[in-house]
């Protein structure tokens, strides 16, 4: 299978060392200094840029009919327009804020606890994510996965940065170090607290998922999510 990188950083070259040991070839690296060639030559796109550039690159490989995965964040007010432009040039698109496996197991059992917290009054919920100094979003795409999850499963109606008021999720987000990103979802209450916590010990893990979602996405239309990839519906 040929890819195109979209987005040569870190993450970049970490998802160009899995995607060459499991066989494929890189057709095009980008990054701010070159061009699109050999975009168009490409079985499947992976976007793992900035997100001041990750609606050009998206866009770029639905006109060159090349389905996307992108694991850019920090974009999504641009997300309906992608969505649009994929559907008028009949393209695949898999957007996720991480495609660890997981990250997507976890983003399962949030859901899941959740539904069953949802019946207990007493415990609130807050939110923790820790990421290195160098991401630019905050919170995280994950963690305003996770608050997504517990909103559409519970009664919680928003997440905020700030002090959380009635039916609001507190996220606080932490930049420290090189951390590749540790997520945590509380369940306070007077009496006790559950917690459930998911920590990536480095990038491998962001990258394959990618590569096994692109595997995935080559040769297919449509909109999908990770859950189709590993088939967690």
């Amino acid at each position: 299978m040929k890819i195109a990188l979209l987005g040569y950083g870190k993450m970049g070259k970490v998802i160009e060392r899995i995607a060459l040991e499991r066989g494929h070839e890189i057709v095009l690296k980008k990054d701010e200094f070159n061009t699109y060639d050999g975009l168009s030559t490409a079985d499947v796109a992976i976007d793992f840029s900035v997100p001041s550039a990750a609606v050009s690159n998206i866009s770029a490989a639905f006109n060159a009919n090349v389905p996307v995965v992108s694991g850019t964040t920090g974009w999504l007010e641009h997300y309906d327009e992608m969505i649009a432009l994929c559907n008028e040039k009949k393209g695949g698109f898999i957007s996720s804020s991480n495609f660890s496996l997981g990250v997507n197991i976890f983003f399962e059992l949030n859901e899941y606890l959740a539904k069953i917290m949802r019946q207990f009054d007493s415990y609130k919920v807050s939110m923790e994510e820790i990421h290195h100094i160098h991401k630019l979003d905050a919170p995280s795409g994950t963690a305003i996965s996770l608050a997504q999850g517990v909103i559409e499963n519970s009664n919680y109606a928003e997440w905020t940065l700030e002090e959380a008021k009635n039916n609001q999720i507190h996220i606080e987000a932490k930049r420290i170090g090189e951390v590749p990103g540790t997520h945590t979802v509380n369940y306070d209450s007077p009496i006790d607290s559950i917690e459930i916590k998911h920590t990536a010990h480095n990038r491998e893990g962001f990258a394959l998922g990618a590569v096994i979602a692109a595997e995935w996405l080559a040769g297919k239309q449509g909109i999908f999510s990770m859950k189709d990839v590993l088939n967690l519906q």
